[in-house]
């Protein structure tokens, strides 16, 4: 369990889940201005508009993350407010994965300009980058809940059908059961930063 971590290797620990607070609540916060930018005010009605992570991810998804190293966030937006149709609802389910990815870049620059000046943690900002591109890299999955199915399905309206059905939560499991899955995102995202640093 990812929370044996906390035992064996505490910085690690406090540092990942800081990580994943924030980079959550950024990424939902991106949907929320973006669907405000289309029109929709359910996310200040809702009052969603908040750097406070508890509101975003709830208790629930804090101790699971504590627990288990996975968490889950939720941005509550009206798509029949929406005043471009489809092309709204492709904004708004992008602004998040895009927004780690922003973030992915941002730490990966900041990792290249301060690897040896010794005033930032080096080992914070890589495993701030592999975070986030990580967290793009699974929001873009084509599975319902996941932002990627609403891009695709927004692409392809006959998929909309898959969206309520068990179908999607089955889809997780399955490919977090798969063996290599999460090293596979993983391996991504720090081929990603190699980039970065080789230049």
């Amino acid at each position: 369990m990812f929370i044996d971590i906390l035992f064996a290797n505490p910085v690690f620990f406090f540092r990942y889940i800081a990580i994943i607070l924030i980079s959550v609540t950024l990424h939902e916060l991106a949907h929320g201005f973006a669907a405000i930018g289309q029109g929709d005010n359910t996310p200040q009605k809702a009052g969603h508009i908040t750097l406070n992570p508890v509101v975003h991810m709830g208790w629930q998804s804090i101790i699971f993350l504590c627990i288990a190293g996975m968490s889950w966030g939720q941005m509550p937006v009206n798509p029949d407010k929406f005043r471009n149709g489809r092309i709204s609802d492709i904004i708004v389910s992008a602004a998040g994965p895009l927004t780690n990815l922003a973030l992915g870049i941002i730490f990966a620059l900041l990792l290249v300009t301060f690897y040896n000046s010794g005033l930032v943690s080096k080992d914070f900002l890589y495993l701030a980058a592999r975070v986030n591109f990580t967290l793009f890299l699974l929001n873009m999955l084509p599975i319902p809940p996941l932002d990627g199915f609403h891009i695709y399905s927004s692409i392809f309206p006959s998929l909309k059908k898959l969206q309520d059905s068990p179908i999607g939560l089955f889809g997780l499991v399955i490919i977090f059961l798969i063996p290599g899955f999460s090293e596979t995102l993983f391996f991504i995202s720090d081929s990603i930063i190699k980039v970065f640093l080789e230049f």
